[in-house]
């Protein structure tokens, strides 16, 4: 069909599609396109991707009307790889292929959010909360994590640690370890020890740095250390990715704990994703499972595989950015950005390939395709992808019974549509999803604090909300 350098460089086409439901069509709708999704997988696929809704997320450069549309499938763009069609598809059937891709546009506007007046109120399915806000005067908070008192640890991406008290004054923790606040890089998630109370254990992740033939070269690394007043003491490094990288972004960086006290952490993968994902000789592109003295547990899927990295225990991923656990079913829960297009909520599951960049429901970032496939035996399936990307940062269950329908729920930020996404469960698979806060800015991470009450970070002014039900 065409190419997309040439053409449907598209806008949004479908708001999120489950490995489930596929596109989320009705029935009927199916069987009025059935048809022209065989011409598709004929004749457009191999340039364009399996399924219709690969394209997404693209620029329209040469209309989207279906007048435009079936102009540039008969009479092609030779000049830019588009072959003319009109002699081996008939006009109806052109025609048709035009209205299946038209009927996409219904969802464009589910995410142009200009008309909707930005506000500290706002309505749920069942419960409207307020937003009361709790630390200003930050750039990217990037991590939170409550302290048994109810002070609130705050980790801004420039490296600043904050201790926040409830009176909203905040202190700045001295010791901690020296990052490279550069692109994406810095200091990012705090995690408190399951077991705080008796030990004392603080866990950081962040972007750490080194000199390599004269360039500075940088990784994921995990510290942990211990609070004396406001200076982190007695600190450990107990995780380092290895290589380094001199790309400055996808660093990952997610942490949490299970039920036995096991210490999962994301690594992205570095930009690199020929080399790393794939790959289980590095750390880059991985979902590694570590105990929390930096220790590898014997029964890691690939501790006795030849020349494997030890700590794996999913691969395949690009840049995990929200990670959490459900301590009811015992389910690791992980969400990703695609590139353009194809961000992934994912159910981890031991040594299992998720895939990234074999398939893929994204594109290059400009517009380029890199794989014609969404699905390969052995390559495990999102439970959700989202088409557009919603850039999801900052992953956590509703446990809390502070928040009626929202319970046994996942919560995700949208850092590109400046939105809270819920996403809906039943017995651990996705029944629907609901956009909360609206236009509340950059939403960077949300986590439900040991006071039952979510709190979220919003970037652009830095700034930490708590959500309070009405």
């Amino acid at each position: 069909m065409f190419r997309i350098s040439s053409f449907l460089l598209c806008l949004f086409v479908f708001a999120s599609c489950s490995k489930k439901s596929g596109m989320k069509t009705g029935g009927q709708e199916k069987d009025k396109f059935a048809s022209s999704r065989v011409i598709y997988d004929r004749y457009c696929s191999s340039c364009h991707g399996e399924k219709v809704e690969a394209f997404v997320d693209r620029k329209w450069k040469h209309g989207n009307t279906k007048a435009e549309i079936i102009t540039s499938i008969s009479e092609g763009y030779i000049d830019n790889g588009m072959p003319i069609w009109r002699s081996t598809i008939q006009p109806e059937e052109i025609a048709k292929l035009a209205d299946l891709i038209v009927s996409s546009l219904g969802t464009v506007n589910q995410y142009d959010f200009a008309d909707v007046a930005k506000t500290d109120t706002y309505k749920s399915k069942g419960i409207t909360v307020k937003l009361e806000t709790v630390a200003e005067g930050l750039e990217v908070p990037w991590g939170m994590a409550s302290l048994p008192g109810g002070e609130l640890l705050i980790a801004d991406r420039n490296g600043d640690l904050w201790r926040v008290a409830s009176d909203k004054s905040k202190v700045k923790i001295t010791g901690t370890p020296e990052v490279l606040y550069v692109g994406q890089g810095g200091l990012f998630e705090v995690k408190l020890d399951p077991n705080y109370t008796n030990n004392g254990w603080i866990y950081l992740t962040y972007a750490k740095h080194k000199k390599e033939t004269g360039r500075v070269m940088s990784t994921t690394a995990l510290v942990r250390g211990k609070l004396k007043g406001n200076t982190l003491v007695q600190k450990e490094e107990i995780f380092e990715a290895l290589p380094y990288f001199s790309t400055r972004h996808h660093y990952g960086a997610r942490m949490v704990f299970d039920n036995n006290g096991y210490l999962f952490l994301s690594v992205g993968d570095r930009g690199v994703r020929e080399k790393n994902p794939q790959s289980l000789e590095n750390h880059a592109g991985k979902i590694h499972r570590i105990r929390p003295d930096g220790s590898i547990p014997e029964d890691n899927p690939f501790y006795n595989t030849e020349n494997a990295v030890k700590s794996i225990w999913s691969y395949g991923h690009r840049n995990p950015q929200g990670l959490d656990y459900d301590k009811a079913t015992g389910i690791l829960w992980e969400h990703e950005h695609g590139p353009r297009g194809g961000d992934e909520l994912n159910i981890i599951k031991k040594g299992e390939n998720f895939g990234w960049p074999v398939v893929s429901y994204g594109i290059n970032y400009n517009a380029t395709t890199f794989t014609d496939i969404t699905e390969k035996e052995g390559m495990i399936q999102p439970e959700i992808y989202w088409l557009p990307s919603i850039a999801p940062c900052g992953m956590s269950f509703v446990t809390s019974d502070k928040y009626g329908a929202w319970q046994g729920d996942i919560l995700a930020g949208s850092l590109r549509f400046d939105y809270l996404n819920r996403v809906n469960l039943k017995d651990s698979a996705v029944k629907d999803q609901e956009k909360l806060l609206i236009n509340i800015g950059r939403l960077r991470n949300v986590v439900q604090a040991n006071d039952g009450f979510i709190y979220v970070g919003v970037e652009d002014p830095g700034v930490v909300y708590r959500l309070v039900p009405q």
